[in-house]
Formats: structure tokens, sequence, C-alpha cells
């Protein structure tokens, strides 16, 4: 009897981390460059059941039985969001579209090869630099202007250049009054190159890396495979957007609902078990 009772905690325990992460995907829907996060559920491993008869005789079969399900991990979805213009000089907004020879990408950002291989969509993010100068990249480009004259994210965090340092403009000269070019440099209205190019790195499998909360990544290990962006490829910077988060509110509600009813019905299985339990004691002992 206990075996269910196990099997519906479990699946109260999923589903109320299947909650947070949509709840927490829905209180960032107007943070610039966030990613929708999904949680991955898996059921524990099958469990051969069998009846065993007297000593030396065979087991005979019953069957296969799960003992519940478990949320694994939460997945990052790395697909491009719609851009706002804010006309703000110090925003900046990612598109990226990355192709890759010989493989066709679906609306997730997933190919199937003819081997099976499945390979996902890389993906182009701000290099920084945090406070404790570890590399980060992000999508958020709400970025500020120090007094000296260094580009910021909102967490405090350096934009790198491609020279891999700190991006600093010369003294006097404000983001207003420059351009950014198709191969992110810095122009002034003259165009005169100031020596300044903003690092978009490319990142070859975007689930190689976890949050680091603002909006960072870095990657789960030192194996992830990360280059700096060349032309030719579909990757553009537009000055005076941000890209927005590219959670869909109606599909958020759906799975909102739909983690709290069945966590309602395994609630329901638990309610069921103690009842029994308790008959099973107080009214069955009596006989």
């Amino acid at each position: 009897m206990l075996r269910g009772l196990y099997t519906a905690a479990s699946g109260m325990i999923a589903q109320q981390r299947r909650h947070d992460t949509v709840t927490n995907n829905i209180s960032n829907i107007h943070t610039p460059g966030y990613k929708q996060n999904n949680a991955v559920t898996r059921s524990f491993p099958e469990m051969l059941l069998s009846m065993t008869g007297v000593e030396g005789a065979q087991h005979t079969s019953i069957g296969r039985w799960n003992s519940g399900v478990f949320a694994e991990e939460s997945l990052s979805i790395h697909l491009q969001g719609d851009l706002t213009q804010t006309n703000q000089s110090s925003d900046f907004a990612l598109i990226s579209n990355i192709e890759v020879e010989g493989l066709s990408f679906d609306a997730s950002g997933k190919a199937i090869g003819p081997d099976g291989e499945v390979t996902f969509q890389p993906q182009a993010f701000f290099t920084v630099q945090d406070p404790s100068g570890e590399t980060r990249y992000t999508r958020g480009g709400k970025f500020t202007l120090t007094g000296d004259g260094f580009l910021m994210t909102s967490d405090g965090s350096s934009v790198l250049g491609t020279n891999g340092a700190p991006i600093q403009l010369p003294p006097g000269v404000g983001l207003d009054s420059l351009v950014l070019t198709d191969n992110q440099r810095f122009i002034d209205p003259n165009g005169v190159d100031i020596g300044v190019q903003l690092l978009i790195s490319r990142i070859e499998n975007p689930n190689d890396l976890v949050r680091q909360g603002n909006g960072n990544f870095k990657f789960m290990t030192d194996a992830g495979e990360v280059r700096q962006t060349v032309a030719g490829e579909r990757i553009e910077v537009r000055q005076g957007y941000v890209e927005r988060s590219n959670v869909d509110p109606a599909q958020a509600s759906v799975d909102l609902m739909s983690a709290l009813r069945a966590y309602e019905a395994n609630q329901k299985v638990i309610q069921f078990y103690d009842q029994s339990l308790q008959k099973a004691v107080n009214e069955v002992g009596r006989v």
C-alpha cells in the first residue's frame, strides 16, 4: 500500500518544482534578454516485481512497476526574443540566427541529422566580466555608462571588447554620439573608428550553459565550445533596442494550471491512502 503513497508524494514534489519554474518565467516576462526555463521530469527506473514460492523454486514474474517521477533538471530555451525599440543609446539587442551547413533547425532550435544525432542551434551572446573577474555570457543588452567611460551591465559586470578587456570609451565621448557598425565597432558621426568593438561570443551548444543570475550564464564545465563571431554569420546588434523575454505568456498560464491540477491529483491519491490506512489501523484491528 505504501508504494502508491511514495509514488504520489514524488509526483507532488515534481509538480511543485515545475510550478516554481513556470512562476519564475512569468515573473521575468519583462526582463530584457531573459530565456525561458523548462522543468524536465523523468520517471525512476522500472523495477521487476516477482512472486517467490518455496525455497529453491523459480520466481514468477508479476510485471514491471515504476516508483514515481522526479524533476531532474531545468533547461533554458535559447530562442530569439522579440525586439523593443527604446531609443536609448546604451541599449543593445542581439539578433542571432546562426546556420550550420547541412542542418535545418526547427522552431525549438533543434536539428536531427540523417544518423539521428541531435544538434542544437548555436547562439550569440554579449561577453561580460563579473565583479569577481569571471567571464559570463548574457543576452540582456540594457547597459549603462559610468562616469569614467566604462560600459557596464545592470548588475555591475563589465562589457568586454574584442581585445578581452572591459570597454572604456575615450574621455568626453558618450554613446549618444556614436554609431554601431555591422561588425559591432563604434564610430563617431564623422565615420572615425574610435577603436572599440563589442565582443560577441558564439556558443556552439547553448545547453552547455547554466544560469548565474541577473541574466548571466556560464559553462557547466571547462569543455564548453565558444569562439568569437566572424563576418558573414547571421548575427546583428541593434543599438537603441532591447531583446524581450522569449517567455510565451499564454503557454506559461497553461503550464501553470496543468502543474496545479497534477499536484491536486497526487494530493487526492495521498488522501485516499491516508483514509485506507486509518481504517486498517482503527477498524480492522478491532476484529
